[in-house]
């Protein structure tokens, strides 16, 4: 009874407001003999009339008016709350996984996440950084950040950085003792810093290319590291030629600490993209890191 008596009231509201029963059963989306049953029933139960109905109008008698000024401000509260909820509901906020190497980490993730959490602080990030691949399905990542190239196609990537450049560098003092290299192949003469890879199975090749022509480089030398930081370092420190991005050797090259070489054999490529499954529902929080990250030109 208390469930008919709730759906009497809203089906009353409607023809109150609209003072029309064709126009409150389309809203409604009933019958306007069903809506009119209805506002019958109340009739009968409360014992008074509330609507008068003309061939023209209708339009509330006063306990109409009374009970629709009662009942109105409390359907306009339930409806508000109920906006509140859904408000709720889209409120960035939980936990976001996210795999990534150690550089896009400390270049792009952390700088644009640390505007991004202020505003929204219910709102957690879990950074893993990772020189290797991860299956981010298995290992439940809900996405992961690698360069553009060695995105999977079933993926959907989105660009969060600028295309990319490697640069082959070494310190002054090194290149006063060793003859600056030419081309890639004079790099077999060198001691070069070496760079072990998970994602590559072994010592990563040195990628080069120019004039069309690419050439991937297996290079010798006495100091092999995981982390381009621990290679920048080497090469500073005067143990031979290091391979990396070039973000990270300019300012190096400003200060005079290092020398670059091989410049144009080092063309650009597709930088660093967040990728996740096709599949993956996006939540709120989901969708503000994207365009957090994001990368305009």
């Amino acid at each position: 009874m208390a469930r008919n008596n709730l759906n009497d009231l809203l089906a009353f509201r409607a023809v109150a407001v609209e003072r029309s029963f064709t126009r409150a059963a389309a809203q409604m989306g009933v019958s306007t003999s069903a809506l009119s049953h209805a506002i019958r029933g109340l009739e009968e139960r409360l014992g008074i009339r509330l609507l008068n109905r003309t061939t023209r109008k209708v339009v509330p008698t006063e306990a109409g008016e009374r009970l629709l000024n009662t009942v109105g401000a409390l359907f306009d509260g339930v409806e508000a709350e109920l906006a509140s909820l859904s408000d709720l509901r889209d409120k960035p906020s939980g936990m976001i996984r996210i795999t990534t190497s150690a550089h896009a980490a400390r270049t792009i993730l952390e700088p644009a996440l640390i505007p991004l959490l202020g505003q929204y602080p219910d709102l957690k990030v879990e950074l893993s950084a990772d020189a290797g691949f991860v299956d981010i399905v298995a290992e439940r990542f809900d996405a992961g950040v690698r360069l553009g190239e060695t995105v999977a196609q079933d993926m959907i990537a989105v660009p969060i950085g600028p295309d990319m450049r490697m640069a082959a560098a070494a310190s002054p003092a090194y290149l006063a003792r060793h003859a600056v290299p030419l081309v890639p192949h004079d790099l077999a003469r060198h001691n070069c810093i070496n760079l072990r890879f998970p994602t590559y199975g072994g010592l990563y090749a040195w990628e080069f290319e120019k004039d069309g022509r690419a050439l991937n480089v297996r290079v010798d030398g006495q100091m092999i590291v995981n982390d381009t930081v621990l290679a920048l370092q080497a090469a500073m420190d005067g143990l031979g030629i290091a391979y990396i991005t070039e973000d990270q050797v300019l300012p190096l090259i400003a200060q005079g600490r290092l020398v670059r070489v091989l410049e144009d054999w080092c063309p650009p490529f597709p930088g660093y993209h967040l990728y996740y499954p096709s599949r993956r529902q996006h939540s709120s929080g989901f969708a503000v890191l994207i365009e957090a990250l994001r990368y305009r030109a």
